[in-house]
Parts: C-alpha cells; sequence; structure tokens
C-alpha cells in the first residue's frame, strides 16, 4: 500500500495577507472591546476569534489543501464547540428567572457592571 505525498506550494503573498487579516482583525478586537455594546461584546469578540481560528486553521495548517477528511472533522468539531459555548450562553442569561439571588453580582458597585 502506497501513501500519497503531495505537497502544496502556498505563495508568499497568501502568508502575507493571511497575516495582514489577522493583524487587522486583532486591531477590530482591541477596538470594539473599548466600545459597549452591551450583550453583544462577548458575540463580537467570539465571531471575530471564530475568524482568526478558521484563517489560521485553513492557510497555517494547510487543511484548505491537504485530505478534505481532516476538513470535515474541523469543521464538525467547530460546530459542536459553537453550539456548546451557545447553550452555556443561554444558561448563563437565564439564571435569574430560576434563582434570582444567586444571579446577583456580588458587588453591585464593581466597575464591570452599568450603573
Amino acid at each position: 500500500m502506497s501513501i500519497k505525498a503531495h505537497h502544496h506550494i502556498t505563495p508568499l503573498k497568501t502568508y502575507l495577507s493571511v497575516g495582514v487579516a489577522l493583524m487587522v482583525l486583532t486591531i477590530i478586537t482591541v477596538v470594539v472591546s473599548f466600545v459597549h455594546f452591551g450583550a453583544f461584546n462577548l458575540i463580537i469578540a467570539m465571531v471575530i476569534a471564530s475568524i482568526k481560528a478558521v484563517l489560521v486553521a485553513l492557510f497555517f495548517m494547510h487543511l484548505l489543501y491537504d485530505n478534505k477528511l481532516f476538513m470535515a472533522i474541523f469543521s464538525i468539531s467547530l460546530i459542536f464547540v459553537s453550539v456548546f459555548i451557545i447553550l452555556t450562553m443561554f444558561d448563563t442569561m437565564q439564571r435569574d428567572s430560576i434563582d434570582e439571588v444567586k444571579a446577583k453580582p456580588i458587588k453591585k458597585n464593581a466597575i464591570i457592571y452599568d450603573k
């Protein structure tokens, strides 16, 4: 049984473009962290982080040019992690309707809470 080995040579321009995109997304993440979007802060941060992770996996880990089975495994894993995080977020958002005392902030006048 022979092993098929193929080497895809990615042009330097592609790596530079992906690197610039990652830097731009990092700058956007930092800028967005200073703007108050309310409940959407976490969602925006997670979307940007997911885009960055996909770019790294596709180009720097060569999933785009590798066996499509690896791409399927990566995609399914990403979907499952997203579902688990979303379910956890729904649970966290609904805690005050179940047990109001445990859902309240420990220190009401802390800086992280809106006044």
